[in-house]
């Protein structure tokens, strides 16, 4: 059994890493680093581990890790785990970074997060953890980028219609919705409850962080630079997230030729459901699970397509996806400690 540790072991991130690993046959989680609440209980915080979770939060101890951890998650917000990951470079620890650090290029991390990049040497070493796009390239990484929650939602949509060249790659429009807790844990008037009861709030239009991940991941596959147009919503739920992705079709298709080819993408992909003709995904259709549910739609009269993801975004969006790249990487399979059904109602 491999033993893990989180960095960063108070934030949403790090406590779904915690629920989902205790059920895992091959990861141990051996130690929780929280700076801010070193020597407590997890369960001051969250009571509802109490029982559950009895190790205390430890201070960081970058030496103490590289001799004890097989495993490293860091669940920590951007320009942390930039600092940290170069530490175990010559070691056989596995890092899984769970922020935007290394998803960019230094160029692009320093114009839209507006901090220092990692080194070059170390970005070009992560690998980008889309799972169920990239798995070849995971299977041999030593650091994976786990990606964003709307990049996984959207490039999970878009990648394979790019791929096969279904759709014009000039003129994407993704409409994307979120839940409260993907806003984090930290306190603000946008979530304050006042401001999020029954209000839906565009925010970050034009400036997401998501863009520049979406658009060089997709460009990957379209061989050229590819923009997209991404608007980002605040809706009144916990926990969940949509993309409803607008593209116009290359050539004459019908929603069924669509979903077709996109069931046989993903055919041996276990975490990736293509929903029937006529059903679209729901956020509760996917809560608490580490699906993503894609349904598509073809407008013949506009020859326009829309292609529907929704994930829940703490799970698929973060952990969930961080596992599932912890499980390639050491050749498990894919689904282990991520074999639940979604929570409904």
């Amino acid at each position: 059994m491999k033993k893990a540790a989180i960095i960063g072991g108070t934030g949403y991130g790090a406590i779904e890493l915690i629920r989902l690993l205790q059920s895992h046959k091959e990861i141990q989680l051996t130690k929780i680093i929280s700076q801010s609440q070193a020597g407590e209980d997890l369960s001051s915080t969250y009571p509802h581990l109490s029982v559950i979770i009895t190790k205390k939060m430890e201070s960081l101890d970058l030496e103490e890790l590289k001799k004890e951890i097989d495993i490293l998650f860091l669940a920590t917000p951007a320009g942390v785990a930039k600092n940290i990951i170069p530490s175990f470079q010559d070691t056989s620890v596995q890092c899984i970074d769970l922020s935007g650090d290394f998803r960019l290029t230094g160029e692009e991390y320093s114009e839209w997060y507006g901090k220092e990049p990692a080194s070059a040497e170390v970005l070009e070493k992560a690998v980008f953890g889309l799972s169920d796009i990239f798995t070849e390239d995971i299977k041999t990484a030593s650091i994976i980028s786990n990606p964003g929650c709307f990049p996984t939602a959207a490039l999970s949509a878009l990648i394979p219609l790019i791929d096969g060249d279904k759709i014009q790659t000039k003129g994407i429009r993704i409409d994307a919705k979120t839940g409260i807790s993907g806003a984090g844990k930290g306190l603000s008037e946008k979530t304050h409850f006042s401001t999020t009861n029954e209000n839906v709030i565009p925010y970050k239009i034009g400036q997401h962080q998501h863009i520049p991940e979406i658009e060089r991941y997709a460009s990957k596959f379209a061989g050229k630079d590819l923009k997209v147009s991404f608007t980002t919503h605040l809706v009144p739920m916990t926990r969940g997230l949509m993309c409803t992705i607008y593209a116009d079709i290359k050539q004459r298709e019908t929603t069924a030729s669509i979903l077709n080819y996109l069931e046989e993408y993903y055919q041996e992909k276990s975490f990736v459901r293509i929903l029937p003709e006529g059903i679209f995904p729901t956020t509760k259709g996917v809560a608490g699970s580490n699906f993503c549910d894609i349904g598509a739609y073809v407008d013949e009269r506009t020859n326009n397509l829309v292609v529907v993801s929704a994930i829940d975004n703490l799970v698929k969006g973060a952990a969930g996806q961080a596992i599932q790249n912890a499980n390639i990487m050491n050749g498990w399979e894919e689904t282990m400690g991520l074999e639940f059904i979604p929570v409904f109602p």
